[in-house]
């Protein structure tokens, strides 16, 4: 017979939160039953109605709070907690930086079973509103009105947005001056259900250290209607843009970005500096959206790097060299490898722009380009891994255990994929010496981190 649950759907329940999930819910306990409550902070007390129950755990609504977390604040805006990613703006941000440092602590000891490594408090933004230089919007149509902004969860449902708490002013009024200028020309939105219209997203770069702006409209078809008036009036509404772009995506696809590229106005990128290394961004490059954490993230990479001047470096997914170039700076070499040829085509372009010559650029997968680097005779000093969220291929991680270069540097944009990586490679004889999180993504869940390995002697 199986187990009966200590609670049932459409209960009412006192309970008091003792943690947050990755993902900002709070959690709290019946007789060792887990119940997620989204907008629940640790230490308060509450009244909650359970809204589903599985064999291994509940969730719950939060119904009134009785005693409220010392990190509780006011929401700043409603559309945005719920729909526009600022999933944890109800916590304080001194909260929100002790949940991520917390969050880092966690996996490391659950998932990488790592007990003794230095985890420090989280480096914080100053001001931590306002810091994307992106956005990309989806457009659809309500009562015959051009609209965009943010999808309801788990919907393809669109909210009408002209603004969010996280994106530069300077983003939002060039999706706002596009949603304008389309809404007067008759654009049409694309449809998804009958794979109809024209216009299906909005996007808009903002380079906080030029002042350059692009914007970028994704079609369905090859022609943009009304075109050049179109641009006339973006050109005139927005006078910081240097690039208007036009994208098409014909496909049936949630991807919003197709293969076809083409300008309308001004140049195909736009610039900008994270230090004092020149970037050249174009509509499909990767980019990172926060430009001031960005240059804490490199600085913390490049000290753990503790390079002198005589150093191979390889760089193993190193998109458009943006820490390539960084560590060229102060390496005698560095080599950089990425799947992605645009991004190396991006990150030679990047490096003649800033007269580096000591950085080298290949195409394909870091687990098969770096063992015929090493077959060549090079030999990397410190090795830079920087993944995407599902951590290193199994293959690079074993590819560095055997390589064995005296330090390893692991930039992190998931805590628990960082986690499952770094016991591979200290079964594998290295030391995890200290970990940095650092808050790339404030108002949301989401920490990165930067690990510090080196090679057990």
């Amino acid at each position: 017979m199986s187990k009966t649950l200590p609670v049932q759907k459409n209960d009412y329940i006192d309970v008091e939160f003792e943690d947050l999930t990755h993902d900002g819910a709070g959690v709290a306990k019946v007789d060792g039953y887990p119940i997620f409550v989204q907008g629940g902070l640790p230490g308060e007390k509450a009244n909650i109605k359970i809204i589903k129950v599985n064999k291994g755990y509940g969730i719950g609504r939060l119904i009134q709070i009785k005693e409220q977390s010392h990190f509780r604040v006011e929401i700043a805006k409603e559309d945005s907690h719920k729909y526009g990613g600022c999933q944890i703006q109800h916590i304080s941000y001194e909260g929100q930086l002790k949940f991520k440092e917390n969050q880092v602590r966690q996996v490391l000891t659950r998932i990488g079973k790592l007990e003794d490594v230095n985890v420090h408090p989280v480096l914080g933004m100053e001001h931590p509103w306002q810091y994307r230089n992106k956005a990309q919007v989806p457009v659809g149509e309500k009562d015959g009105k051009l609209i965009s902004g943010f999808f309801k969860p788990r919907s393809h449902e669109i909210v009408d947005t002209n603004e969010s708490l996280i994106q530069l002013a300077e983003v939002d009024e060039a999706i706002q001056a596009v949603k304008e200028v389309c809404r007067e020309l008759g654009v049409k939105a694309y449809n998804e259900e009958t794979h109809k219209g024209d216009l299906r997203h909005i996007m808009a770069r903002y380079a906080k250290q030029t002042g350059e702006l692009m914007v970028v409209m994704i079609t369905r078809t090859a022609d943009l209607p009304s075109k050049n008036k179109l641009v006339e009036e973006i050109v005139s509404r927005l006078p910081k843009v240097k690039s208007i772009i036009h994208n098409i995506n014909s496909k049936r696809t949630n991807v919003i970005m197709g293969d076809k590229t083409k300008v309308l106005w001004g140049s195909e990128v736009i610039y900008d500096y994270i230090g004092d290394v020149k970037f050249a961004i174009s509509a499909l490059s990767f980019y990172q959206v926060n430009p001031d954490q960005t240059k804490v993230l490199y600085d913390k990479a490049l000290e753990y790097a503790e390079l002198n001047g005589d150093e191979t470096v390889m760089d193993a997914y190193c998109g458009i060299g943006t820490i390539s170039l960084f560590l060229a700076q102060k390496a005698k070499k560095v080599y950089g490898v990425e799947i992605v040829p645009e991004a190396i085509e991006d990150a030679k372009r990047n490096a003649e722009l800033n007269a580096i010559t000591n950085a080298e650029f290949a195409v394909g997968k870091a687990e098969e380009v770096i063992p015929k680097w090493y077959d060549q005779g090079i030999r990397a000093d410190v090795l830079v891994v920087d993944p995407p969220r599902k951590g290193c291929d199994e293959a690079l991680l074993h590819t560095i255990i055997e390589m064995k270069p005296n330090k390893v540097v692991y930039v992190s944009c998931n805590p628990a994929t960082l986690a499952r990586d770094l016991r591979i490679l200290e079964d594998g004889g290295y030391k995890t010496v200290e970990v940095q999180p650092v808050d790339m993504f404030p108002q949301t869940t989401h920490c990165e981190a930067v690990a510090k390995l080196v090679l057990n002697s």
